[in-house]
This record gives structure tokens, C-alpha cells and sequence, in this order.
């Protein structure tokens, strides 16, 4: 077991909580390897432990309903899971050959969700960079998964293609909202000036579809905008979300997204609403100086950063008691590479309307590290990927008491 650094606290409660903490720990052996205090009154006591090591860019998690623990590498394209404390990196299969991925600049292999099905179908879905069509996009595809099976992997069908694709702003978390069967797939601009706006084009937006029983298409939700012509898409306006996540009894989604090197954001998404993201210089070309939210937008952020970039990736609601007052709370995985103010995990007490904060992010886990996605697994603790290559990254762990 790894070191456990215990900040020297004067409190009582905080000392006997600690206590705790080391007295799990030898109990449990769970090979945590920092404790860190409160980072706000009432706040838990947080354990990191390393989950899964030597990984090379993991982009995103997700569970079984068996609890297996199920992620994606983001260059090698592989799709690995977690067996064991001895298995942890147990590789069920890669993006195809045919379907030749793309892993240059931000592009490779992103996010993956579970059919909520999954017991009777088996099926999973992943977003993924493609130079397969006649152009690169970006795709999302249905495939069979069944880890105990001799082929884990089988029978990949694109059920999105056309989703703009770029060395940057790819999007691409996929997220079901909870209980549903709606599939929601966030997607970059791709650098294209008239996407985000552009009501025919699939950059730029949130979409929400639903999957054929036969796993082989995606179409439009019922209730999407559009009237007559039914689209894709949710919402539209965006630059660069990478994040999803849906508050816990409630029927609110938020996505957060990367700014043009400020106003970074989170955003409460409504159902034909425009998030206000127009690059377009009014020729067709992309201005980068444009306001990330453009006055008039149905969907005002409920979370701006300012003057400064944290580019926030994935990001979860916490949920049970262990969490204490952030029990509710939004979790955001940060990437941005200056380490005073991004590569962190932001937790955020949002309004009860999703319209605001209720007071500033609490930092956490300010470790210098790049922080990829941030999953709560089915087990109550929060699994973070962060975004080391070369196999420099990790899953970690993170416990509350």
C-alpha cells in the first residue's frame, strides 16, 4: 500500500475522521494512496487510489449492470475493462480496421455508454474518429459486448456518421439519460465556421436519438425540433462539449464545454435551444473572437469560468450520503494545462432551477494532472480517468467519508 498523506488538522472531528480513514484502509486494503481534507465546510474527506495504471489517454468509463468497470484509450482505440485488482487492463476489443480510426490531434476513439438494456441485448456504443467515408467524420457505433465471451467485441454497426471531424473540437461524450432510452451524443464545430448554427449539420449540437431494437440506426427522438422535418439534434450553438451529465430526480441535462480560451462552460440544455456559439465572421470564416454566448441565446450558461480557460471534459452528479454536502453536487473533470487554475476537479452547487450556482466551484484533487472524465460507478465512489499518454494514464478512485 502506498503512502497515505494525512494534512495535519487541528479539529477534532477532522482527526477523528481521519482516523477512520486509516483504519478503513488497513481493513479493507484498498490501496489508497492520498487523503486529502475537506475542501469546504461539510465537504467529505476524499481517498485517490490508482484503479487502473498504464493506460495511454483514457477518454471515458462506464459499467456493466454487472459492475464491470468498461473504458476507452483514446489513440489505441482499444476498449478495455476491468476484471480484477490483477486484471486490470483487460483489452475486449479495438474501432475495427475497416472502420480506419482516426486518433490524430483530439480525434481517436471518446466516449462509450451502455444500452440500458444491456442484460437482454448486450449492446454498447461508442464515438469514434473515421477516415472510412469519403470524408473524416466522427461516428457512433452499436456493437455487441460481452466481456465472458471468446469474442468480447462483434458486430460493429455505424448508426451516426457525417458528424463533423477535425484535429479539434470533436465532441464526444454519449451519455442514455437515466430510465430512458434516449441517447444523447455531444459533438465539436470541427472548426467549422457555420455548424453550430447551421440546423443540417451535426457539429456543433447535442443530439438526441433513439436506437432501432436491432441496434443498426439511430433515429430522431420523438419531440426533437425541427417539426415536419424531424433532426437529430437537441440543441445547437455549441463549440466544443465533452461533457454530460443529468441531475438525479429531475428531467434537467447540462453539457460543459470548452471556450475560446475563456468563458469556459456548463449549460442547463433545453429542447431546441441555442447555446449561442456563432463563429462565423459572416463570410464563412471561423472568428475564434466571437462571444462564446451570443446575446439573445435561448440557453444562458449556468456556470462561466471568465477570464480564464479550465477546459472541462467529463462531468457527473454526486449521489448518497457518503458524499455528504455535495450529495447533488456537479463534478467536473478539468484538462486545461495551467495548474493554477485548471487540471482539477471542480464541484459545483447548482440552483435548484439549473440556472446558477449557488456560490463559486469548490476545487478538489488539484494535483496537476490532467483530468479526462469523471464517471460515478454503480459502487457510490467517483472513478476519474486522466489524460496521460505514452502510459501515463490513469483511473483513479476516489472514496468520500
Amino acid at each position: 500500500m502506498g503512502t497515505i498523506a494525512i494534512p495535519t488538522r487541528s479539529h477534532r472531528r477532522l482527526r477523528r475522521r481521519s482516523v477512520v480513514a486509516l483504519s478503513l484502509l488497513a481493513v479493507l486494503g484498498l490501496g489508497l494512496t492520498a487523503c486529502f481534507p475537506p475542501a469546504e465546510p461539510g465537504a467529505p474527506i476524499l481517498m485517490k487510489g490508482v484503479s487502473v495504471d498504464h493506460l495511454s489517454k483514457p477518454w471515458d468509463i462506464a459499467f456493466l449492470p454487472t459492475g464491470l468497470m468498461v473504458y476507452t484509450e483514446n489513440d489505441s482505440g482499444l476498449i478495455s475493462a476491468r476484471f480484477s485488482d490483477t486484471d486490470t487492463h483487460h483489452v475486449l476489443g479495438s474501432v475495427p480496421a475497416n472502420e480506419m480510426l482516426d486518433p490524430t490531434g483530439e480525434g481517436g476513439l471518446m466516449g462509450i455508454a451502455i444500452d440500458p438494456n444491456w442484460s437482454t441485448n448486450h449492446r454498447a456504443y461508442v464515438c469514434y474518429s473515421s477516415d472510412a467515408g469519403p470524408t473524416p467524420d466522427n461516428r457512433v457505433a452499436s456493437f455487441t459486448l460481452d466481456a465472458g465471451s471468446p469474442t468480447p467485441i462483434s458486430h460493429w454497426v455505424p448508426i451516426i456518421t457525417g458528424i463533423p471531424h477535425n484535429t479539434f473540437h470533436n465532441g464526444c461524450r454519449v451519455r442514455f439519460a437515466p430510465g430512458t432510452d434516449q441517447l444523447f451524443v455531444s459533438t465539436g464545430d470541427a472548426g467549422q465556421a457555420t455548424a453550430p448554427q447551421d440546423d443540417n449539420s451535426l457539429g456543433g449540437k447535442i443530439l438526441r436519438v433513439q436506437v432501432t431494437d436491432d441496434g443498426t440506426k439511430a433515429i430522431p427522438y420523438p419531440g426533437n425540433p425541427g417539426g415536419s422535418t424531424p433532426f437529430l439534434w437537441y440543441t445547437k450553438g455549441h463549440r466544443n462539449p465533452q461533457g454530460l451529465a443529468f441531475r438525479p430526480g429531475t428531467t434537467q441535462v447540462f453539457d460543459d464545454e470548452h471556450g475560446p480560451d475563456v468563458n469556459d462552460e456548463v449549460n442547463l440544455l433545453a429542447n431546441g435551444g441555442n447555446a449561442g456559439w456563432n463563429p462565423n465572421n459572416g463570410a464563412g470564416g471561423y472568428d475564434q473572437s466571437q462571444p462564446m454566448t451570443f446575446v439573445g441565446a435561448s440557453i444562458q450558461p449556468t456556470w462561466q469560468s471568465g477570464g480564464v480557460t479550465v477546459a472541462p471534459s467529463g462531468s457527473t452528479f454526486l449521489t448518497g450520503s457518503q458524499w455528504r454536502n455535495w450529495n447533488g453536487a456537479l463534478v467536473v473533470a478539468c484538462l486545461d494545462g495551467s495548474p493554477d487554475v485548471g487540471q482539477r476537479l471542480l464541484v459545483m452547487h447548482v440552483s435548484a432551477d439549473g440556472k446558477s450556482l449557488v456560490g463559486p466551484p469548490v476545487t478538489a484533487l488539484a494535483l496537476g494532472v490532467r483530468l479526462r472524465a469523471a464517471v460515478e460507478g454503480p459502487d457510490g465512489h467517483l472513478y476519474i480517468a486522466t489524460d496521460g499518454d505514452a502510459g501515463a494514464g490513469q483511473i483513479w478512485r476516489v472514496d468520500a467519508l
